[in-house]
């Protein structure tokens, strides 16, 4: 067990320990897991479950923890699908950290899966400021949420591995353009990947399993 020290202490040095403390354990287990984040209704839940069917046509094993604020809806969803699942609570805090996920890890069967997919909490500012540890990072934006969410949340975009533009067949009705987001993306992030997905028809999902190397 481990616990985040105050006072004197670098809390967000203490956090990026953790979050070694984290890689090194999933490294060792073998377990390639991947930080989910976007806003809530960005379509993250379902992107994951399309993910998953791909990988375990591919004979992978894949596992879920589902971090919201509060209630278990997320991770029914991943059990009834199949996951391996765990739920994780914050409480009144609006992301997932190093320190809460190294302790969901330390019961979570790791045996047991060979891709982990971490569902932070919705929303584009907070999580931005904690690495839980994982091997990349994945943003999933819908194009409901309007076409200058990467100008207003730059910090998040930035320095995420993988933007998935969500809802694109929505992209019509609502009077946005996926490109605009596309553009934005890449000229705030040259090194990051971009996907345009439908998480309901299945649209991008092979091609953001490429970009994730899986």
């Amino acid at each position: 067990m481990h616990d985040i020290r105050v006072g004197t202490e670098d809390v967000f040095k203490r956090q990026l320990e953790l979050a070694a403390r984290n890689y090194e354990l999933l490294q060792n287990r073998k377990v390639r897991a991947f930080n989910v984040m976007g806003a809530i209704g960005s379509g993250k839940t379902l992107l994951i479950l399309r993910l998953a069917e791909r990988l375990k046509d591919k004979g992978l094993r894949v596992g879920a923890i589902a971090g919201d604020v509060a209630g278990d809806d997320d991770y029914q969803r991943f059990a009834a699908a199949g996951l391996v699942a765990a739920n994780l609570n914050t409480g009144d805090d609006c992301h997932l950290d190093a320190h809460r996920v190294g302790h969901a890890l330390e019961d979570f069967p790791l045996g047991e899966v060979d891709v982990l997919f971490i569902e932070n909490v919705g929303n584009l500012v907070c999580p931005a400021d904690f690495p839980l540890g994982t091997e990349g990072e994945l943003v999933v934006i819908s194009v409901t949420e309007g076409d200058d969410m990467v100008r207003k949340h730059p910090k998040i975009f930035a320095q995420t591995d993988v933007l998935a533009v969500n809802k694109v067949d929505l992209a019509g009705f609502v009077g946005v353009d996926p490109m605009v987001l596309v553009d934005d993306y890449r000229r705030l992030n040259p090194h990051g990947k971009v996907v345009l997905t439908d998480a309901r028809s299945g649209r991008g999902v092979d091609e953001l399993l490429g970009a994730l190397g899986l």
